[in-house]
């Protein structure tokens, strides 16, 4: 993978993790917060049961990836089907950054939650009731299973590297670099509730997801425009 790439994949994920994640997942952080977390526990305990579910998410997220990149690299059997991705990846990417503007409600129309499934309502009151840690482990892979735009971009961004093993590592990536907003979550819920602090978040990362996009875009058209270009697994 490209510096480039892994650079921005850690920016985006981290600023837009204290916009868009901390407002769409918010609610489960303090959901679990509240109930799971008992007041008696120090903060060290209460630190590590936060880190393990943040690292429950990164583990469903890395599994997803590497799905995912076992899929691209099926799919990718030349140029043409890997600039299609790449173009796919950039577009929705773009999308996703006027989305985060306010301009269009592209990530509205994609996040339909599955939380009000029977199914998850009751996995998510079993894992609730529990304080053990392995409970906050589960309840953080659940809810890397939910629906969200931001995990979508970057599961094509992983499809798009033809590799179970890069498409693993760009999932990874991304879980690792929201843990910092959601871990400070579960410590600082009123600060993120604050309008100004998440807009300018969001505001940051929309530009850098747009920049990234078009960077991705290009990469694809690239890829249709020189049939002579290496593989793409080779590039990302």
């Amino acid at each position: 993978m490209e510096t480039f790439s892994i650079i921005s994949i850690i920016t985006i994920a981290f600023l837009g993790s204290f916009g868009h994640c901390v407002g769409m997942c918010g609610g489960i952080v303090v959901a679990y917060s509240s109930t799971k977390i008992k007041s008696s526990w120090t903060k060290q305990i209460q630190a590590i049961s936060h880190l393990i579910y943040s690292l429950g998410r990164t583990t469903t997220y890395t599994l997803l990836g590497a799905i995912f990149g076992f899929v691209g690299g099926v799919v990718s059997f030349d140029n043409m089907t890997s600039g299609i991705l790449l173009l796919t990846t950039g577009v929705m990417m773009m999308l996703i950054g006027l989305s985060l503007m306010g301009k269009i409600k592209f990530l509205t129309s994609i996040e339909h939650s599955c939380s009000k499934s029977p199914l998850y309502q009751k996995t998510f009151k079993q894992l609730l009731s529990s304080n053990s840690f392995f409970s906050f482990y589960l309840l953080g892979m659940l809810n890397g299973l939910l629906p969200c735009g931001f995990v979508y971009v970057f599961a094509v961004t992983a499809a798009s590297t033809g590799s179970p093993f890069w498409g693993a590592v760009v999932m990874m990536i991304f879980g690792l670099s929201t843990i910092p907003a959601m871990f400070s979550l579960g410590f600082f819920v009123g600060l993120f509730k604050q309008s100004n602090f998440r807009d300018i978040f969001i505001k940051v990362a929309s530009y850098l997801v747009i920049i990234f996009g078009i960077y991705i875009a290009y990469l694809g058209y690239e890829y249709l425009s020189d049939p002579t270009k290496s593989i793409l697994s080779c590039h990302i």
